[in-house]
């Protein structure tokens, strides 16, 4: 039963890792003059927020479940998350820049080069649990975990996986940075840069399978 909820929870756990805003700003905070107390204090801020708000959302959906009745609540749920999905990948393939226009940079972005430590944190928190992106995948990632009615070890296991795996690509910037600096500058700018100008069309396509995919698993069970 946990192989399979780790198997459902992938694509969401895969798309928090690829959400382009989190690597975009990490790179921009491991180019700050304290880039190596800045860097893994963002990526601390980041699996903390994705940590609280998986733990909260797994025991709330988990109170209100019984993996032994037919109530069709989480299946709902799931369809409400697929649909909200689709319509935010819509929403991405209209803002996409046209041909020969710039990518819009948000405005926050200007001055995270100069973060602290603390800043950094919180920024790393923020992106990870109030992004209104995020948070929908990790909704759904925790839906899929409370529907299967696990024990409190199995729910623990599989939140791990989840948060270690969406946060692989911050985390590993971070180490890879700590690692050689000077050698991870030119990769890690290439890789800000591919997702700065792609981060419209990135996002479209994983909000689209993926709310494809929950629609699909909360229309079959209904």
């Amino acid at each position: 039963m946990l192989i399979d909820v780790i198997g459902d929870l992938l694509p969401s756990a895969i798309a928090v890792a690829l959400s382009p805003v989190p690597i975009i700003a990490v790179v921009l905070v491991l180019g700050a003059p304290r880039a190596r107390s800045a860097g893994p204090a963002f990526a601390l801020g980041w699996i903390g927020g994705l940590l609280a708000v998986s733990v909260i959302v797994v025991l709330v959906l988990g109170a209100g479940s019984d993996p032994d009745s037919d109530d069709p609540g989480i299946s709902w749920f799931k369809v409400a998350i697929g649909i909200l999905f689709l319509v935010m990948a819509a929403n991405q393939w209209k803002k996409r820049p046209k041909d020969g226009q710039e990518p819009e940079t948000p405005k926050w972005m200007a001055t995270v080069d100069t973060a602290t430590p603390s800043r950094a944190a919180v920024l790393g928190a923020a992106l990870s649990g109030a992004n209104p992106k995020n948070l929908a995948l990790t909704l759904a990632a925790a839906a899929s975990i409370a529907e299967a009615g696990l024990d409190r070890a199995d729910e623990a296991i599989a939140v791990v996986v989840f948060v270690a795996l969406g946060s692989v690509t911050v985390a590993g910037a971070v180490l890879v940075y700590l690692v050689d600096a000077k050698r991870a500058a030119r990769p890690l700018n290439a890789i800000k840069r591919f997702m700065s100008d792609n981060n419209a069309v990135i996002m479209m396509v994983v909000l689209l399978l993926l709310g494809a995919k929950l629609l699909g698993d909360g229309l079959a069970v209904l």
